[in-house]
């Protein structure tokens, strides 16, 4: 039994397929063929039904495979743990950021980070809060970028930075006038907020104490998939909605004087680094920490007297992070 036979029992299990598996793992179909079948006759059992297309692993041939998984990532750790040793800053870091985050801090670091460590391949994937926290847990991930704290069994939280919220307001808005703006303020029927599925959308519920009943007098009711089209449909003169601080980064004059402040203490969310507990890449880990740290403007990396707005305000929510 080698660990590559496991492999490519683990690339069949995930293709469903011989020659998908084969070309995944660039080897001719004959030689992963002859190779399973190597280990099925050493083993004495059938790891596949061959008879059924997509191909399924028999009722053994599933245990065996899901050691084979335990088996491989085990072995890479080895590997790792070498390379942390000799401080060698080299191979893959699989890094998942939260769409509220991700188009406004990764181009402040990323193509430092990349041309300060060539040797690294950065594997970038942008999802929910939930799918980042799901994959790091199965260790599909390295490292996540998210809002914090989450308070998840098994991860550890490294704080970066603070982010403050602020109020982008529209010419018809009741806000207009208004020099800060305290969380009463907000009436909810002129909120445009983030669809579920976001945690800025939790944040900002938990933030302003908003009651979905409230909106029914409204005659718009908008949810956005990103952070760009809430400030679009403010612009066209529709409500308010709230940003956080690296949002607003390139602002025109113009849209600087829709941006208010909220009365001090400003509330903020914390992002921080978010490991599996049992995480290697040590050094990897604390060179891309260095290079976000390098980026970020001091004030945003001290908590001093500001709200730190929990994530999640019951359990309802608890499953719509993003």
């Amino acid at each position: 039994m080698t660990t590559t036979q496991l492999e490519y029992i683990v690339a069949v299990d995930t293709c469903r397929h011989f020659a998908d598996a084969a070309d995944s793992c660039f080897v001719t179909q004959p030689t992963l063929s002859m190779q399973i079948q190597k280990l099925e006759k050493e083993l004495g059992i059938k790891i596949f039904d061959r008879s059924k297309q997509p191909v399924v692993p028999t009722e053994t041939g599933v245990e065996i495979i899901n050691q084979a998984r335990i088996v491989i990532k085990e072995a890479q750790r080895i590997k790792e743990i070498i390379a942390d040793k000799r401080h060698e800053l080299s191979g893959e870091i699989r890094v998942g950021i939260i769409p509220t985050l991700a188009p406004y801090l990764m181009p402040l670091f990323l193509d430092n980070f990349i041309k300060k460590h060539p040797s690294i391949k950065i594997k970038i994937i942008e999802q929910t809060t939930k799918n980042i926290i799901a994959k790091l847990k199965s260790e599909e991930l390295d490292v996540g970028i998210l809002v914090t704290p989450l308070e998840e069994d098994g991860l550890f939280e490294s704080p970066l930075f603070y982010e403050e919220f602020f109020v982008y307001v529209s010419k018809s808005s009741k806000l207009i006038k208004k020099q800060f703006v305290l969380a009463e303020d907000i009436d909810p029927k002129e909120l445009l907020m983030l669809e579920e599925g976001h945690c800025m959308r939790s944040q900002i519920i938990n933030l302003c104490e908003l009651k979905y009943k409230n909106k029914e007098n409204s005659n718009l009711e908008y949810e956005a998939g990103s952070i760009e089209t809430l400030k679009k449909m403010v612009e066209l003169n529709h409500g308010i909605t709230i940003l956080p601080e690296l949002a607003l980064s390139g602002l025109t004059t113009k849209q600087w004087k829709m941006i208010h402040y909220f009365k001090p203490p400003a509330p903020v969310r914390q992002v921080s680094l978010v490991m599996h507990r049992n995480y290697l890449k040590k050094k990897t880990i604390e060179s891309l920490k260095e290079e976000i740290l390098r980026v970020i403007p001091g004030k945003m990396k001290e908590r001093m007297k500001r709200e730190v707005i929990e994530l999640v305000v019951n359990k309802q929510w608890a499953n719509n992070l993003g």
